[in-house]
């Protein structure tokens, strides 16, 4: 049994409303950290910045954001801050065409591009400054992360010691159908802006791609903008295929590093086949904190 039965998360009342919970970090929270950036080349010839906050640790924690989100999202300065006064080295990895620069590749990032993570890895390996690591994921990066360490890679870093997911879509096609409910209008708007944006870049990059430009930035939802642009480029057959090969939950049961999911029972962004007890129970290695309240990446 790895589910933790008694969360000790009480929060105010008024975070005690999902949406108030999911917005007040982004709208209120103001920090701010100094980071040293580092550039490295990836294996198919793109790039990944990594963004780090140092106070001379041998420990360091790996920082995966969210959709659309960067080392600048306020989740990660705060954990960012938060991790540093306990003691660890931060990593803050912008995925591909999260930095401020546009990536090279017609492609970018997804919910599963689990060898960037690998990569990133590789190149901490590389560094030779640290004798362990420990990872937290957001949302995206959290379903990237639960999928890297599900996988049964035989390129896991002998210092990785565990792993932390934070309101993680697991069911990538259950959640896509709970943001898309009417009262998740405004995160989908936002969402979408962005998107449709980088694709309009990535459409002057590659003009003669073979791709359904005008649909992709037509997008109503995820489920569209996944459809015609995020399958077809990263060489899935449609957003079904993308969701199905992609979600986290499948891969929850081979876990063998220790690692933990936090999420929030009244979470707007999922559904609940993304809520993993089943699996939960069945690895003694991932354990599952349910929170009754905390909206998506309230915490």
């Amino acid at each position: 049994m790895a589910v933790i039965d008694q969360s000790t998360y009480s929060p105010l009342p008024f975070f005690k409303s999902s949406h108030f919970n999911t917005v007040y970090r982004t709208l209120f929270h103001k920090m701010e950290i100094t980071y040293e950036r580092q550039r490295f080349e990836t294996s198919d010839g793109d790039f990944m910045d990594l963004d780090f906050s140092r106070v001379g640790s041998g420990k360091l924690m790996l920082i995966l954001h969210g959709l659309e989100g960067s080392s600048n999202s306020k989740y990660v300065l705060s954990l960012t801050q938060i991790a540093n006064n306990n003691g660890f080295d931060v990593a803050a990895v912008n995925f591909r065409g999260c930095s401020g620069e546009i990536n090279r590749k017609l492609y970018s990032y997804h919910s599963g591009k689990t060898d960037d993570l690998a990569e990133v890895l590789n190149y901490a390996e590389k560094l030779g400054s640290y004798d362990s690591y420990y990872i937290v994921g957001y949302s995206l990066g959290g379903n990237l992360l639960l999928k890297y360490l599900g996988e049964s890679r035989s390129d896991y870093p002998k210092k990785l010691k565990s792993g932390v997911g934070v309101s993680v879509p697991c069911d990538l096609k259950g959640s896509s159908k709970a943001i898309a409910k009417f009262s998740n209008t405004l995160y989908m708007q936002r969402f979408l802006v962005s998107l449709k944006s980088k694709t309009a870049s990535k459409f002057e990059q590659f003009p003669k791609a073979e791709l359904n430009w005008q649909a992709a930035l037509n997008s109503r939802d995820f489920f569209d903008f996944d459809n015609y642009f995020t399958a077809p480029v990263n060489g899935f057959l449609d957003a079904f295929d993308y969701y199905d090969k992609n979600s986290s939950k499948q891969f929850l049961k081979d876990i063998r590093i220790p690692s933990l999911l936090i999420t929030a029972a009244d979470d707007p962004f999922l559904s609940e086949s993304c809520i993993p007890i089943k699996e939960a129970e069945e690895n003694d290695g991932f354990y599952l904190e349910l929170t009754p309240y905390g909206g998506h990446v309230g915490y």
